[in-house]
Formats: C-alpha cells, structure tokens, sequence
C-alpha cells in the first residue's frame, strides 16, 4: 500500500548479464507493463563491453569509452521503454558470480518487492554470463525471502519467474511456454533496439523473431481473439508452478 492507502502499482524486475539484453528479450514485456503504469526496474550486472562491443572495438575505442558508450545506449533504451535502469559494472566475459554481488541483488529484490522477475534461461552454450546472471537471479531471490539473511528492507514474497529468449533457443533448452503479445507496444520495443547502436545487427534479428512468435501467437490462440497478421510477440519460459483456482 502507499502512503495514501492506495495499492501500490505491480513491479517487475529484470536482471540481465549485459545492457542490450534486456532490449532484446523483454523490451516488449517492460514497455508493456510501463504503459499501465507499472514499475519496472532494470539491473544490468554488466555494460556488455568486452563481449558484446565488438564495433566499438573495431573503431579503436578504449574500454572506459565503450562502457560508457553501452550506458548511454542502455540508458536511452530504458527511458523509451519507461523503465528505471541500474547498473552493476560487475565485468563481462566472464561475469564472475560473486557473494557481493549477490548480495547486492538481494538489496535490489528488497527495494522493489517486484511482482514479477526475468531473467536469463540456465542454459547457453554460447554465452556463459548469461547462466551466471540467471543462477545469482534466482539465488538473490531465495534471499531475499529469508527473513534471517541480513540486508536492508523487507523479505520478499515469491514473485513468478520467468526466462526470456535466448539469441540460439534450440542449443539452450529453451521451449516457448508463454507467448506474449506486444503487438500494442512493439514499436517502443523497436525504437529502444534502435538505441543500441552497438549492435545494429541484432536490430533486424529480433524483429524477425518477433514476427516468428507472433504467428506462433496466434496459432495458439485461435480465431476468436481478433488478432491480425501482424501480431508481434516474445516467447518465455516459467520456472516455478503457476497458482490457480481453474485451469485456464
């Protein structure tokens, strides 16, 4: 509840391995919750600048350049998406899973008391911080909900997680079990891609793959929902049961 005893708006969090991940795999899912009026935090264990700057490398930037680079890319595509953005300057390739950092994330679930959490799938063969970035997601979460860990803030509750796509879905265990239509706010999505200058390549990719899970979308909703042939998605994947009262 808030000060005025309204109830607090929902929060998500997002917890990623690099700062362009979230732009990928979620931007949809994050503009989509901005847009009524939701929180969305975005934590960014690293700028992605050894790993995933290779432009900038080629044009002879220097490390403090392309971090600082990849912020301002990260900052703007957050602010089109309407989400707040921290980042964690952890070091990529390899994101090294650490106490300290997990701790740190502890503190970040504790402020947000998020609804929901995403986050990286546990597997990539091509990729190793993104499986360190999911173990620390889910490790901080278990934390947080220990009301004998120290910390600052309140426990948490058990807020459902779940993983997005990862670039190759058929080498990392990635089945689409949830398919979320963000046909509403695919342009936001695409205009925060467009921030990413550093990797323009991914930019035409993930709008394809958009297209993809769209159709797929509608094959599984069937006729009656009015959707169109131009019906964008992204697809993700629950790692704890879902509570209900009816199958639905």
């Amino acid at each position: 509840m808030t000060q005025s005893g309204a109830p607090a708006p929902r929060s998500t969090l997002v917890i990623t391995a690099h700062a362009g991940d979230f732009v990928w795999r979620a931007g949809g899912a994050v503009a989509l919750a901005a847009s009524r009026g939701e929180k969305v935090t975005l934590a960014c264990l690293t700028f992605g600048e050894r790993g995933e700057s290779a432009k900038a490398w080629r044009e002879g930037r220097t490390l403090e350049e392309i971090k600082a680079l990849r912020r301002d890319e990260a900052e703007r595509a957050a602010a089109t998406l309407g989400a707040e953005i921290r980042f964690f300057d952890a070091g990529d390739y390899p994101l090294v899973a650490t106490a300290e950092l997990t701790d740190r994330l502890v503190e970040v679930y504790r402020a947000v008391q998020p609804d929901v959490v995403l986050t990286h799938p546990a597997q990539d063969p091509y990729n190793g911080d993104h499986p360190a970035a999911h173990r620390m997601a889910l490790e901080a979460r278990i934390l947080a909900q220990a009301i004998g860990y120290p910390g600052e803030g309140e426990i948490i509750g058990a807020p459902p997680v779940f993983c997005f796509e990862p670039h190759q879905p058929e080498m990392s265990g990635f089945k689409p079990e949830v398919l979320l239509d963000i046909t509403e706010v695919w342009e936001t999505k695409r205009e925060a891609m467009e921030c990413l200058g550093a990797q323009q390549h991914l930019w035409d990719y993930y709008t394809d793959l958009a297209v993809r899970r769209g159709v797929q979308l509608r094959r599984n909703a069937g006729p009656n929902l009015g959707l169109t042939h131009k019906t964008m998605a992204e697809a993700y994947m629950r790692l704890y049961p879902q509570i209900a009262k009816e199958l639905a």
